[in-house]
């Protein structure tokens, strides 16, 4: 039997922009629903922009929109259309009505990856109580025995038995895999607590900002790591020694603009990692157009985490492929993103944070020294506060 690889499906894209989200950030976050597309196997072949000042409470991009996207359909067949903004049910039965195509919501496509992602028994387990939560209000549209059979993005459901699609059964599914992760997360404290002696850090930052690379550079492991979208989702710990002086760094799953609420509340126990650690090396993409907005994600994710008030160290990745337009010597335009240099980045990040700032490639191993040096200072710091004796070993 010769294997085959799967058709890849094509997807359509659909965003908002309204009152609060210009066109210019829509853009940007469509390009990053394109990158879950891909990540998840599919093929971004359109995208289609609404403005609006909110969301269509039945169409969301409007009944006018809707025709139009409905026509584009007709002429250019897709399997999917992905939204990028969470759709109630009601939402979705009459946009999937209308188009005649699979109707999925950002929420959906990033539960789908996450299905793919997670390797370990306590990684499915989690994933799989993210989905029921989101399908239990949409077994209406999801539960069917022919979409079960024909699979595809969206489609990977927690179980295999067709009695899950009784609601009752759902709830109850629901309750077991509370009742398991209960169990998983005391014995995960456990762990936890007799580890208590080494100072912890932790590698925070936005999805695909290369963690796990600076990971295996610091712990000199050999971690998978991948220019795709949550390629970490279970949390890893390592032992780190710098200049005699160990402590246990761990990498965690990476945040995202949008991120289900079912997800950060079944991934509360990876998240302590986060919560409990003695120092954070928040590390951003320098490279991404949009790094600062995905470093006021990230602070309001450990906000939301109660974890912002932590010791920091804020790491610039990827500056090897940080690009920049030198703005000519007559052009009196406000400096911008796109015309300032690495260094007057560098300074101006440095002068305006509390904490250390790093500018590193992990890739091509330039400027880890200093971070090695002040990663071993900081924690240096912490050992002196809490271990007076050891201060002088």
């Amino acid at each position: 039997m010769i294997e085959t690889d799967p058709v890849k499906e094509t997807v359509l894209l659909v965003g908002l922009a309204t009152r609060v989200q210009d066109m210019d950030c829509t853009h940007e976050y469509l390009d990053e629903l394109a990158f879950l597309v891909e990540t998840a196997g599919g093929i971004p072949v359109h995208r289609f922009i609404q403005k609006l000042d909110f969301a269509d409470p039945r169409t969301y991009v409007g009944s006018g929109k809707l025709l139009e996207i409905k026509s584009w359909i007709a002429d250019n067949p897709v399997d999917m259309a992905v939204f990028d903004d969470a759709l109630s049910p009601g939402q979705i039965r009459t946009i999937e009505k209308e188009l005649g195509c699979r109707i999925i919501d950002r929420n959906n496509l990033i539960l789908d990856i996450f299905a793919r992602r997670a390797k370990t028994s306590y990684a499915r387990t989690q994933v799989e109580l993210a989905q029921n939560e989101y399908l239990l209000p949409r077994l209406t549209r999801m539960w069917t025995h022919l979409e079960k059979q024909r699979g595809g993005i969206g489609l990977r459901g927690p179980g295999e038995q067709e009695i899950e699609t009784d609601r009752r059964i759902l709830r109850y599914r629901i309750a077991l895999l509370k009742k398991k992760l209960e169990e998983i997360d005391k014995q995960k404290s456990t762990q936890r607590k007799h580890r208590r002696d080494m100072i912890r850090v932790a590698l925070v930052g936005y999805t695909n900002v290369g963690k796990s690379t600076i990971m295996n550079l610091l712990s000199k492991s050999d971690l998978f790591a991948e220019n795709k979208l949550f390629a970490t989702l279970d949390t890893t710990v390592r032992k780190v020694v710098i200049h005699n002086q160990p402590f246990l760094l761990s990498d965690t799953v990476g945040f995202i603009r949008k991120l289900p609420h079912s997800l950060i509340e079944s991934f509360k126990s990876t998240l302590d990692e986060v919560r409990e650690a003695d120092l954070l090396i928040h590390v951003a993409d320098l490279s991404h157009p949009g790094f600062e907005e995905q470093i006021n994600v990230v602070k309001q994710t450990l906000t939301d985490l109660k974890a912002s008030d932590k010791p920091t160290i804020m790491l610039f990745n990827k500056i090897d492929a940080y690009n920049f337009t030198l703005k000519e010597p007559d052009d009196l335009s406000p400096a911008t993103r796109k015309n300032t240099t690495l260094s007057e980045l560098e300074k101006t990040w440095m002068a305006g944070n509390n904490f250390p700032s790093i500018f590193i490639s992990a890739k091509q191993k330039i400027n880890t020294d200093n971070l090695r040096e002040t990663l071993y200072n900081e924690v240096r710091k912490i050992v002196v506060t809490r271990y007076p004796e050891k201060s002088s070993t």
